[in-house]
């Protein structure tokens, strides 16, 4: 009983009576807190009911901002997003909330009591959850109703192996010459029929398809010696001697040869842009039947080598990135020990602006670096070492001061007593204390680095990150995912590598 009544006499007075305390809150929220003596309460409540306030405003804006009358602006903006007028309910309950907070704080307090403002609080963080749900755009009906879509992609990225090997095949292209188009004089290709397989087309000129839909010249290919039931591609080649495949309906047009090796095939004429370069007058076109003749031996394929090289390159950037961030960091962490430069005046300002510079450095993203390093010495690795150098030299610099200013201070002043100088101090009284730490903290940026040099070839600073922004702009899953295989396996052995050698040196 004496606690309580000691605890009661020891909360102070509210500065204003609670109905007061509401008008205040009401007029500014979270001034009635402050007049409760809660400072802290009253600025967090303020700081709140400003940020949601303006973050509700700004969303209105965004989604209305195809409208420029006011009123017309806030209706469509809460017809087309309808959690804004959750928010905004949850907001004016929010204002109450702060309100009522107010009056109960300060008659609670009058009382030599205090009033627990977690309920409040959790409210604004449920607000806040909430206007993240809208900015982020969450959908997760969306999401799981497309999660089936990305099937296929994941399953080439989880196993994209089929990609490491590759079987040479031999393709049989046998072609015959259109002329578009046609003119008075009977066109006759020169590609013949000299052996088997062949391939002859009827007619021999005609028209491609329109841009409007209209379809070219429909044409008879009839073809002899092919393989039988061995699958035959159409292909074509325009006058500037571009080849591509051929789609009818949306599918690409494929047949199988009879048992005996012939076929016979209508394909229409495929639309195509001819650039002026190719000349004015009557072109030759080509269409081809490719069929697949023989498969050779497993060979590695050129992806899987690539990626083998790009990795041992990511991993020597990261290595050469730490080399040379210790031998600049080590330097500056004696600069930035407080413990060494607390001596004086001059020396204290020199750690003052190592501590800000190696700050200012440390707070920048390789990634940002790398684009800077890009810029001037070009797309490569040499740009990601700089990259990763520099901001290695502003972490391990903080890493290693933290190290020097946790030494044992026994030995320092031993020395110092000595009258041994600053640099016979370092040699003998903190040097042998850091090894340790030091060795720790180098290999975990090590760590760090790899990690990070896969990311930073995103932006041209080299390694692999590099080849794999450029695979998964092409579409080729299955090779970006031999390359995220690479980069996980690496990390998993340089992070158990990095933690057995940290365990020996702590």
């Amino acid at each position: 009983m004496k606690n309580k009544n000691k605890n009661q006499s020891q909360t102070k007075e509210p500065l204003m009576p609670p109905a007061l305390s509401a008008v205040f809150s009401a007029l500014l929220p979270g001034l009635g807190q402050a007049f409760s003596r809660e400072l802290r309460r009253g600025f967090l409540l303020l700081l709140s009911f400003l940020t949601i306030g303006g973050l509700l405003v700004w969303r209105v804006f965004q989604a209305g901002r195809r409208y420029k009358d006011m009123a017309e602006k806030i209706s469509k903006a809460y017809t087309f997003e309808p959690v804004l007028k959750i928010i905004t309910v949850l907001f004016i309950l929010f204002y109450i909330w702060i309100i009522i907070d107010a009056f109960l704080l300060a008659k609670k307090r009058k009382e030599g009591l205090k009033i627990s403002g977690a309920g409040i609080l959790f409210f604004a963080l449920l607000i806040f959850f909430i206007l993240g749900w809208q900015i982020g755009g969450i959908e997760p009906i969306t999401f799981f109703s497309r999660i089936d879509q990305a099937v296929p992609t994941f399953s080439r990225v989880l196993w994209p192996w089929e990609n490491a090997i590759v079987y040479p095949e031999e393709i049989i292209t046998t072609k015959a010459e259109i002329q578009s188009p046609c003119t008075d004089s009977p066109f006759e290709s020169s590609s013949g029929v000299l052996q088997e397989p062949y391939l002859i087309t009827n007619p021999t000129c005609g028209n491609p398809s329109e841009a409007n839909g209209t379809p070219g010249t429909t044409f008879t290919l009839v073809g002899k010696g092919f393989d039988p039931e061995t699958e035959v591609e159409i292909w074509w080649r325009d006058p500037i001697n571009n080849e591509f495949r051929q789609r009818m309906a949306g599918d690409y047009v494929t047949f199988f040869p009879e048992e005996d090796g012939s076929f016979e095939k209508d394909v229409i004429m495929p639309y195509r842009i001819i650039p002026p370069v190719a000349g004015e007058g009557p072109k030759i076109w080509q269409v081809q039947a490719r069929q697949l003749a023989s498969v050779g031996k497993g060979e590695i394929s050129s992806e899987l080598k690539l990626a083998v090289e790009k990795m041992i390159e990511t991993i020597f950037i990261g290595m050469m990135a730490t080399f040379f961030g210790i031998l600049l960091a080590i330097p500056f962490s004696f600069l930035a020990a407080k413990n060494l430069m607390g001596e004086n005046a001059l020396t204290l300002g020199v750690y003052y602006v190592v501590r800000t510079v190696m700050n200012i450095i440390r707070s920048i993203e390789p990634l940002i670096w790398a684009i800077i390093a890009v810029i001037v010495v070009g797309l490569g690795p040499f740009a990601g070492i700089i990259a990763l150098t520099v901001h290695s030299m502003a972490a391990l610099a903080k890493l290693y001061s933290e190290a020097i200013e946790n030494i044992d201070p026994g030995p320092i002043e031993a020395i110092h007593a000595t009258g041994a100088n600053w640099i016979q101090t370092i040699a003998f009284a903190v040097i042998p204390q850091i090894i340790p730490p030091f060795v720790s903290f180098t290999v975990y940026r090590w760590d760090i680095n790899i990690r990070m040099s896969t990311v930073i070839g995103f932006v041209g600073g080299g390694g692999i990150g590099f080849l794999l922004q450029q695979w998964i702009r092409l579409l080729d899953y299955r090779s970006a995912g031999m390359a995220v295989w690479f980069i996980a396996i690496t990390v998993m052995i340089l992070d158990y590598v990095s933690s057995e050698v940290r365990e020996k040196y702590t």
